[in-house]
């Protein structure tokens, strides 16, 4: 495993005269610290914002290294090629684009970015937490990247606001929270929007699953069951959704209802719809539940919730019975069982006062299939569970297990083995398979 490039750090070392006559000093000890950002305040002072805004990064850091050259030698402060190089590119990402963090984005190997106080930037890469080595100038510095963040989709971050869910321009999702809430704020979590489109195949590739869940997801999509994908925090939930959602087809009208976009569907018919938070007098909000019941008057083909959390959940479940087949949500929960509790908790939570036996109907008449997904602790993120939601006995719903993940051990890597449980029941929706001539496909997964 690599560990990703320490971007932003200071030079440190000890302070040496340049020579004889020199004068000058290197970058190298902590008083140089105070010099490198002297360097960089006066270079800021003399770029023009404008000008600066309308160059691209190539044609940038030329310029802008003549100039940390030029004020290097009138401060009388020695720069090798690379530390002068390593003080233009701050700049840039100064300028353009989320300081030391910048960088970090780029690097296609981490998924998640926490910044968690100006001087503690953590990351997650290969599915494990590292210390990226990388920094923020001061609080100052943190703070004016957090409300450029906000800003830019039209949303502010200070005390009087001091938490707010924003996006960055390639789609990745940003949390951030400001004191007096963060103690040793501001706090950023970043989860990267993937630059590479994930479908089953690399999920394969990537041992999320085998070749037959693969198939059954696929079949799944195609035959429009209604889908609720669940798992925990950065479990993969929004990836599978996007893998599956490539098995739409391209001629269906598809709304989704986000907090932050995120889903990257590539049929030419989206509708996207993002929620908006009240304005700082506390009105103007558009929730979830809001743009679920404005979904269903749009002609929809299909309904698309990024995720479930409150009392949409019960628009959710009437879109799903009300012939939009093929609908997708994800869900926080620790399985299957735990799913269906949290949706009947939702529901209730809206005050529609309706009986336990009836929402529970109503989860069964909508929803077809529920996927588990699952960070393992060797850090791959994998499908653990796929349930049949098959109807109601008394007052349980009755759930039958497709396939479930069995750990067999581990490798000398510590990456988990394992295998899929198979049930070979005829499903709930069998009639469905029937329907779409898929049954003869779906018997042949369950022989191989």
């Amino acid at each position: 495993m690599t560990l990703a490039p320490t971007f932003g750090k200071r030079p440190t070392g000890q302070l040496e005269p340049q020579g004889s006559g020199g004068g000058g000093f290197h970058l190298q000890n902590r008083d140089s610290i105070s010099q490198w950002s002297e360097l960089h305040a006066l270079c800021l002072e003399r770029l023009d914002p404008v000008a600066v805004s309308k160059l691209s990064p190539e044609r940038l850091i030329p310029q802008i290294e003549k100039i940390v050259d030029e004020t290097a030698n009138e401060k009388r402060i020695q720069l090798n090629a690379r530390e002068q190089k390593a003080l233009a590119n701050e700049l840039v990402n100064d300028i353009n684009g989320l300081g030391p963090i910048q960088p970090l984005l780029e690097e296609d190997s981490i998924t998640d970015i926490m910044v968690n106080g100006p001087y503690k930037i953590f990351i997650e890469q290969y599915g494990k937490l590292l210390d990226s080595g990388a920094k923020f100038r001061d609080r100052r510095h943190l703070i004016a990247v957090s409300q450029r963040i906000a800003s830019a989709i039209g949303r502010r971050i200070d005390e009087s606001s001091p938490t707010v869910d924003a996006r960055l321009e390639d789609g990745s999702r940003v949390n951030i929270v400001f004191p007096p809430l963060a103690l040793d704020g501001p706090y950023l979590s970043i989860r990267k929007f993937s630059k590479k489109k994930i479908d089953f195949r690399k999920l394969v590739e990537n041992g999320s699953c085998s070749i037959q869940v693969a198939k059954i997801l696929e079949i799944a999509s195609r035959v429009r069951l209604n889908v609720i994908v669940s798992g925990g925090t950065g479990s993969g939930k929004t990836t599978l959704m996007n893998a599956m959602s490539r098995l739409i087809d391209s001629t269906e009208r598809i709304i989704t209802v986000e907090d932050a976009a995120e889903l990257q569907f590539q049929q030419p018919h989206v509708v996207r719809l993002e929620t908006r938070p009240a304005s700082i007098e506390g009105t103007g909000e558009i929730t979830q539940r809001d743009l679920v019941r404005n979904a269903l008057r749009m002609r929809p083909d299909r309904i698309i919730i990024g995720e479930v959390r409150g009392s949409e959940a019960f628009d959710m479940l009437q879109a799903m019975n009300t012939g939009h087949d093929g609908s997708m949500s994800t869900i926080h929960a620790n399985s299957t069982r735990d799913a269906i509790t949290r949706i009947e908790n939702m529901v209730q939570m809206g005050n529609f006062g309706l009986p336990t036996s009836s929402i529970r109907n109503q989860i069964v008449g909508a929803v077809d299939l529920i996927v588990q997904v699952e960070r393992q602790r060797d850090g791959v993120r994998r499908i653990v569970q796929i349930t049949d939601v098959s109807g109601v006995e008394g007052d349980v719903v009755t759930l039958n297990d497709i396939m479930n993940f069995q750990i067999d051990g581990e490798n000398f890597n510590g990456i988990i083995s394992g295998h899929y449980k198979i049930s070979r029941s005829r499903p709930s929706f069998y009639k469905t398979l029937v329907y779409y001539q898929l049954d003869s496909v779906w018997n042949r997964i369950f022989e191989e």
